[in-house]
């Protein structure tokens, strides 16, 4: 329930900050003219206190409680040793109270208050601090989304300081903007800085991404609470660090305002988020595999790796290596914007999708189903008594070491049973397909388009391929399809 925080590079930023000022008047003076003087410089803005003032009593402080199980100190003699003079102990573990703390903003008079799912998730209690006084109230989750880190409370309170809504979609990279939180338990900090960056993504954070970045210090405690405009509107909610010590290193990431309003309304209407849904697995199409799919100028879109038996994708028509560029006329640039513009719409939607298959424009019209609950994964079949012969191995690509998949294998890599290819039992590291992603227990499906049964399949098309051509795989990996751009041995 602590802030949810990423390891990797650091980068700060500084900026300096400054307003348009208003030149004094020039006066003409008579017989002599005075001389002309130079435009006065733009005012400094010395101080964002009204903004503050008018913003901070919106943001509250998250208390949460959770309990869980932990060891209890180990005891001076073995186990054996305790069973034959003691009997039969009780396992080694006790309970403790976790105390979470983190940030939240009012968004209604009567008591709503958005705030990241992770501060709350698992809360067996939920206590919201108003003020510098800190009034306390209980707070009843009215719903959360963890696919976007949003989550909506409720206290039982009237007229309270509702924050305003800026339209995220105009926030630009350079704009000034404030954090109001409490890191550390230190009630309503403000901390100042620009938007570093928007529509952030492909970090892994959430299903969802779509953030704003800042480089306005964010700490621990911070998520939940309010990233706000100079005008003290709400432009995001802080949900995110990005960081090698723990603390702030000038990465910060929140939540579009556009987008947690549109999860509060469905929260607080359906006390859940129910989105747009058409059944493909994405990737993006980066130029690698555009140049191994021989793709002349198309340098952006959505890779279709995999569709979903009978979903709406496969009923409209949809095949696994379509491109997807557009959705109801607006282009697709990458697989997170798809999943957003889908993940947007209602269930029973149509939608127009536009498609590059091998060269060609299609349009296909895909009627949204409703995204599933949650995932299901499929096992593949209980082995049978006899012990199978262990398959041939067999090299290909310069170091990939690949073999047929059999029913124990099938088994432990819990394969669906409709995946057929050649599973990859061993890789050389140095080699290009190991940089290229694949791993042990992948299963190369396609070379070039061309379908792959099993590993005599592989070794025969491997070697009619051209020299000094980008190879084409699609490949079973974690659950799903998708392709793969080798480069030529």
């Amino acid at each position: 329930m602590q802030r949810k925080l990423l390891k990797g590079f650091a980068l700060s930023l500084l900026a300096l900050f400054c307003a348009a000022g208003e030149p004094s008047p020039l006066v003409a003076q008579t017989p002599a003219p005075s001389p002309v003087s130079a435009a006065a410089p733009p005012a400094l803005v010395t101080t964002f206190a009204p903004v503050v003032e008018k913003v901070a009593p919106s943001v509250v402080t998250v208390f949460t409680t959770q309990t869980v199980s932990r060891p209890l100190m180990p005891l001076p003699f073995p186990d054996d040793v305790l069973r034959q003079f003691f009997g039969e102990a009780p396992p080694h573990q006790g309970k403790r109270t976790l105390q979470g703390l983190g940030s939240g903003v009012i968004v209604s008079p009567d008591g709503y208050i958005l705030t990241a799912n992770h501060v709350v998730s698992g809360a067996e209690e939920i206590m919201v601090g108003l003020g510098k006084e800190l009034r306390k109230y209980k707070a009843q989750k009215v719903g959360a989304d963890p696919g976007t880190d949003v989550a909506l409370l409720k206290i039982d309170a009237k007229n309270l300081p509702a924050i305003t809504f800026a339209d995220s979609d105009k926030a630009r990279a350079g704009d000034i903007v404030l954090a109001i939180g409490n890191p550390f338990g230190l009630r309503q900090t403000v901390t100042m800085g620009i938007i570093s960056a928007v529509g952030r993504g492909g970090m892994g954070i959430v299903d969802y991404e779509n953030f704003i970045q800042t480089d306005a210090a964010i700490n621990m405690g911070n998520s939940g609470g309010a990233l706000v405009d100079t005008q003290g509107r709400l432009v995001g909610i802080n949900t995110a660090i990005f960081t090698r010590s723990g603390g702030n290193q000038g990465i910060g990431f929140a939540i579009p305002s556009n987008l947690a309003r549109e999860v509060m309304q469905s929260l607080r209407e359906k006390g859940r988020v129910i989105r747009g849904y058409i059944g493909a697995a994405v990737q993006t199409l980066t130029p690698e595999l555009a140049e191994a799919m021989k793709l002349k100028g198309q340098p952006s879109g959505a890779l279709v790796g995999e569709v979903e038996r009978n979903s709406p994708a496969e009923r409209s028509g949809i095949k696994s290596g379509d491109v997807i560029t557009a959705v109801n006329g607006k282009k697709v640039t990458d697989a997170r914007e798809l999943r957003l513009m889908i993940g947007s719409m209602a269930p029973g939607t149509k939608a127009q999708i536009e498609v590059n298959r091998e060269g060609q424009t299609k349009i296909f019209n895909v009627e949204l189903a409703e995204m599933p609950a949650g995932a299901s994964g499929q096992g593949g079949e209980a082995p049978g008594e006899e012990e199978s012969a262990q398959p041939e191995k067999k090299t290909v690509f310069g170091g990939v070491v690949i073999t047929d998949i059999t029913e124990d294998i099938r088994t432990a890599l819990k394969l669906p049973k409709d995946i057929q290819g050649a599973v990859i039992t061993d890789i050389d590291t140095d080699s290009p397909a190991a940089k290229a992603g694949l791993r042990e227990g992948d299963v190369i499906q396609e070379v070039n388009k061309q379908p792959v049964q099993n590993a005599k399949d592989l070794v025969e098309i491997s070697r009619n391929l051209k020299p000094n051509e980008k190879i084409l795989l699609r490949v079973y990996s974690q659950g799903r399809s998708g392709f793969v751009a080798l480069e030529p041995e």
